[in-house]
């Protein structure tokens, strides 16, 4: 079972930037996905979780309004789309299959994690 984020880049302020999450060995459409964050010298946070279905989503408030999580369970895939960056989005992302069907705020209800794409917003 392993997880892909992907997408990551260097962007300038009021940027956007799409990544994905895909699965190998694994249904992804099975799963409620979240995506969180890491930035250097601070502890992981959540961003934004999916439901398994795709009708459920839940964002951190820091990135209300200017991210926006999807799934395309036919293509194995979940995306954030992220519009109008800011410096401190800057971080590495990682997305994780939720053991809920509905997706969480809470790292620990996360089983599988993935390799993490790194997002750098500066100018």
């Amino acid at each position: 079972v392993q997880l892909q984020a992907s997408g990551g880049g260097s962007v300038q302020p009021g940027g956007s930037l799409r990544l994905s999450c895909t699965a190998s060995g694994m249904t992804l459409g099975m799963y409620a996905v979240g995506w969180f964050r890491q930035a250097p010298g601070k502890e992981r946070e959540f961003v934004a979780h999916i439901a398994w279905s795709g009708t459920m989503t839940s964002y951190a408030d820091s990135v209300k309004g200017r991210f926006t999580i999807s799934r395309d369970n036919a293509k194995n895939t979940v995306d954030l789309r992220m519009n109008n960056l800011k410096p401190e989005d800057m971080a590495v992302y990682i997305c994780a299959t939720c053991r809920g069907p509905y997706g969480s705020s809470r790292i620990s209800d996360y089983d599988y994690w993935g390799q993490g794409t790194l997002v750098t917003v500066s100018s």
